[in-house]
């Protein structure tokens, strides 16, 4: 088998991700970007049970999958909450260097959308339930088609 793509053009994959991200971010800088985007994955997977995170890591991208399992105590799922406690919780990390927008999910959404197929997403998503499908939601005329093979 070949290797798959996401490992060959991993950076190329983390890079376009990043400069999608940042726009919709409307952030200065990558070291803002990964924040913001750190601390969005983190909230998600928080609130996963240990085989719906693993289900969900499948599908990500290389560098984005090593993000969202990094530094991973796995814990029993958080209650979902409302997207201003999520918000909240993403702006927590790294409170001294966070300049996450109050738009951060939305925004890492958009981002994640450019680099998975929603065929590949909707299904994992859907598994995980109605709040999972709420947290990442993009209406269709925000998602930008993807930018990588799957």
């Amino acid at each position: 088998m070949p290797m798959p793509y996401t490992y060959r053009h991993a950076s190329a994959e983390f890079r376009a991700f990043l400069a999608d991200a940042r726009a919709a971010l409307n952030l200065d800088s990558d070291n803002a970007t990964y924040t913001a985007t750190e601390a969005v994955l983190h909230c998600f997977r928080a609130r996963l049970t240990l085989p719906q995170a693993l289900g969900f890591a499948d599908i990500l991208p290389a560098v984005l999958r090593a993000i969202f399992v990094a530094s991973w105590h796995p814990m029993p799922p958080r209650p979902w909450g409302t997207r201003a406690d999520q918000i909240a919780e993403c702006k927590a990390l790294r409170p001294h260097h966070n300049l996450t927008p109050d738009t951060c999910i939305d925004a890492v959404a958009e981002a994640l959308y450019a680099q998975i197929l929603t065929t590949r997403l909707a299904p994992v998503l859907a598994a995980m339930g109605p709040q999972a499908e709420a947290f990442w939601y993009v209406p269709p005329n925000r998602r930008r088609a993807v930018s990588f093979p799957a």
